[in-house]
């Protein structure tokens, strides 16, 4: 099967700026070429990439894209000359697979493949626009019935199949929370819609109780042009962190795997406290942490009820709350109250995580690119 995957005009591939959608469909990507079939992705272009070339067999394609600007009118139209551009390079192939806004509507042959769109964002009102799709795939069921709502005409062609777990680099098996320093993570980018500033406030207020020897390390960009809050809020958060002094740590972002699996690895607790109703989607980083035996604490957001079950897989507070520091400090306490129910609830989201492993992830795309291709004409590969 010839499959094409057209991802944003903000961020590349290989995923050296981040980016759950680029990572996770770069590591599907590579699993589909060791299926045998012909793949190619068509990605956001930067200097030290080649605008054409062939890596691991997977084929690159790069076109001219941008930083990601703050209007979001602005981002529209650069998605839409981003798109055009694509739409030039457009392979032949039974797939088309596309995260932008606008090359949906742009594609009106069926040489491209079937459209199958990838709603990797919380729809805004887009979804019946996309009547041509064959497909509307989104990664969580919280989005797919968000979908459903918005297209109620498409609500057939709609499908949840999750991001598949970072692979595991490390060919150790990770440490027993019990032999890991007292370290809470948050991975992700710093913006005041991942409720980072709550973490922060929630820390510090519990710095002199049985946390007063924890410490809290942040993983992630603040600059905008990246996804982050900006140079003002990281201020925010630097006030706000200064009461606990060395005990919080803006470590900044890391895109190396090895050193984020690394930062995974030695935590005890992964706190991902998104406030973003309508701006979440899935959360890959509580599942990438669950992956490496960390015990997960998120906010009550529907999309990671997927895989996070409250007391069961992970811990779980209120992010509606009228305070939701304080909220997350009790979710705090009662996660670090019994060690022994701590670890019980890591291993259970370990165990949970190998559902979403690359290879089942991988098994559930292809069966619905054939199911979408069984009756049509393909292109021989």
């Amino acid at each position: 099967m010839k499959i094409t995957i057209v991802l944003g005009a903000f961020l590349p591939v290989p995923p050296v700026m981040g980016g759950a959608i680029e990572k996770s469909w770069f590591a599907l990507a590579q699993e589909f070429v060791s299926r045998n079939h012909d793949v190619t992705i068509i990605s956001r272009a930067l200097p030290q990439f080649a605008s054409y070339e062939i890596v691991d067999g997977v084929r690159h394609i790069r076109v001219r894209g941008s930083d990601t600007p703050r209007s979001l009118l602005w981002l529209k139209i650069l998605d839409l000359f981003y798109s055009l551009r694509v739409r030039r390079v457009l392979p032949s192939a039974d797939i088309l697979v596309t995260n932008t806004f606008w090359l949906p509507l742009l594609v009106r042959d069926s040489s491209p493949g079937k459209i199958y769109v990838h709603v990797g964002r919380y729809p805004k009102g887009q979804m019946r626009l996309y009547g041509r799709a064959a497909r509307l795939q989104t990664p969580s069921s919280d989005v797919a019935d968000a979908v459903k709502r918005e297209a109620p005409s498409s609500a057939y062609k709609v499908i949840a199949i999750p991001y598949p777990h970072p692979q595991i680099i490390s060919a150790e098996a990770p440490l027993p929370l019990e032999k890991r320093a007292k370290i809470v993570l948050y991975v992700g980018r710093v913006h005041p819609e991942k409720g980072v500033h709550s973490l922060v406030e929630a820390f510090t207020r519990l710095r002199r109780s049985n946390f007063a020897d924890w410490k809290l390390i942040i993983v992630g960009s603040t600059d905008s042009k990246e996804g982050g809050g900006g140079e003002d809020y990281f201020r925010q958060l630097q006030q706000s962190a200064a009461v606990a002094r060395d005990r919080i740590v803006f470590r900044g972002p890391i895109f190396d795997a090895a050193a984020l699996e690394e930062e995974f690895r030695a935590a005890r607790i992964f706190a991902y406290p998104s406030l973003a109703a309508r701006g979440e989607t899935f959360g890959l980083a509580p599942l990438e942490a669950m992956t490496h035996g960390c015990a997960v604490l998120t906010s009550d957001l529907r999309c990671f009820r997927d895989f996070i079950l409250p007391n069961e897989t992970g811990f779980v507070f209120e992010g509606a709350a009228p305070d939701p520091a304080d909220s997350l400090m009790a979710a705090f306490r009662d996660a670090s109250s019994d060690p022994v129910r701590l670890e019980r609830i890591a291993r259970a989201g370990q165990l949970k995580s190998e559902e979403f492993s690359r290879a089942r992830v991988a098994d559930k795309f292809l069966a619905d690119f054939e199911s979408l291709t069984r009756d049509g004409q393909r292109t021989n590969c």
